[in-house]
C-alpha cells in the first residue's frame, strides 16, 4: 500500500446517503481474489447501462469532477460486509471517503486497505458538498499526521479522529503484516525477557 501523509485533491461529490457495498461494487463482480482490476466496476450500476455504454449523467463519468476524495452521503459502505468494496475504490484512484457515517465493517476494510474513512459531521458535511458544488476545481487537503482536513481556499480546517495504531499504518503504508515486521525487533527483544 501507499503511504498515506498528505492528500491534497478535488473532490468528487455522491450525495447520496446509505451507499451500501453492492452498490459499490456489485456482487457478480467478485470472481477475483487480488486486489487489483475492481475499480473498472466501481459503482458499476450506476455508471454503465446494460449495454456497457456509460451513462453521461453519473458523476464519474462526466468529466467534471475528479480526484482521489470521495464525497459521500450519511452511511457509506453499509450492507454485507465485501472487502472488495475498499479494493474497488482504492483501485479506481480514491484515497479518502469523506462521509457523516461508515458502516462498522467497512470502515474496518477500508483502514486495511489503505483506505481513510474520515468521519465529519452532517453539517460539516454538507458545507464541504458546498464549497466543491460552487467550484468543482476546490482543493480539499488532508493531514493524516496532524488529523486535519482543510479547504485552504475557504479558510475552512476540521479535525478527525483516528485509531492511533491505523494511523501508524496509514502514514507507513503497513498492512497488519507489514507492522508487525516493522516491530521485530522488539518482539524478539520481548520473547527474550520472558523466556
Amino acid at each position: 500500500m501507499e503511504k498515506l501523509t498528505i492528500i491534497k485533491s478535488k473532490a468528487v461529490p455522491l450525495p447520496i446517503e446509505d451507499i451500501d457495498t453492492d452498490q459499490i461494487i456489485p456482487a457478480r463482480f467478485l470472481k477475483a481474489v487480488t486486489r487489483t482490476g475492481f475499480g473498472e466496476n466501481l459503482f458499476r450500476d450506476w455508471r454503465y447501462n446494460k449495454d456497457g455504454s456509460l451513462k453521461p449523467d453519473f458523476v464519474l463519468n462526466t468529466g467534471v469532477y475528479q480526484g482521489k476524495i470521495l464525497l459521500a452521503g450519511h452511511n457509506f459502505g453499509c450492507g454485507s460486509s465485501r472487502e472488495h468494496a475498499a479494493w474497488a475504490l482504492y483501485d479506481f484512484g480514491f484515497r479518502v471517503i469523506i462521509s457523516s457515517f461508515f458502516a462498522d465493517i467497512f470502515k474496518g476494510n477500508a483502514l486495511n486497505n489503505g483506505l481513510l474513512p474520515l468521519q465529519v459531521s452532517e453539517e460539516q458535511l454538507q458545507t464541504i458538498f458546498g464549497f466543491v458544488e460552487a467550484d468543482k476545481d476546490t482543493i480539499l487537503e488532508v493531514d493524516v499526521e496532524a488529523q486535519r482536513l482543510s479547504v485552504p481556499v475557504r479558510g475552512y480546517t476540521i479535525s478527525f479522529d483516528l485509531d492511533p495504531y491505523k494511523k501508524t499504518c496509514l502514514l507507513n503504508g503497513y498492512d497488519d503484516i507489514d507492522y508487525l515486521l516493522s516491530i521485530k525487533d522488539k518482539i524478539e527483544d520481548y520473547e527474550q525477557t520472558v523466556k
